[in-house]
C-alpha cells in the first residue's frame, strides 16, 4: 500500500518550519493551507494560530524521506511510520501543554525533544 508523500517544501528560505511532533519540514504558507500530513488532529489548517504554534524555524538538519518504512535513517530518527517527506533531524523547542494534551486525548505518542 503506497502512502502519499507530504508535500515538498517550495524554497528552502527562511521560512522552513518543522512540526514539533513529527519534524515534518515545509514553509509556513503550506502548513497554514493543507496542516501536517502525519498530525492531522492538531488542525493546523482549520486554525491559522496553530500553523505558528505547533511549528518552529529553529531546528538542525534535513534529510528527504522516500520510503520510511524501508530506510534505516528513518527508523534510527523514528520517522518510519510517518508520510515520505522532508524532515529534520531534530528541533529544540517543545510542543505546547495543551497541544500534548490533544496529542494525548488522541492516543498519539509525543516525545518532546532531548536535552
Amino acid at each position: 500500500m503506497a502512502t502519499a508523500p507530504a508535500q515538498i517544501p517550495t524554497s528552502f528560505g527562511h521560512e522552513l518550519r518543522a512540526c514539533l511532533r513529527c519534524r515534518l519540514v515545509k514553509t509556513y504558507d503550506q502548513f497554514r493551507e493543507s496542516g501536517c500530513e502525519n498530525c492531522p488532529f492538531l488542525q493546523m489548517e482549520e486554525e491559522q494560530d496553530r500553523a505558528v504554534e505547533c511549528t518552529t524555524p529553529n531546528f538542525n538538519g534535513v534529510i528527504s524521506v522516500m520510503d520510511p518504512t524501508r530506510s534505516w535513517a528513518a527508523r534510527w530518527l523514528r520517522i518510519g511510520k510517518f508520510v515520505p517527506g522532508v524532515y529534520t533531524l531534530a528541533v529544540s523547542e517543545a510542543l505546547s501543554e495543551e497541544m500534548q494534551a490533544i496529542c494525548e486525548d488522541k492516543h498519539v505518542q509525543y516525545m518532546p525533544p532531548r536535552r
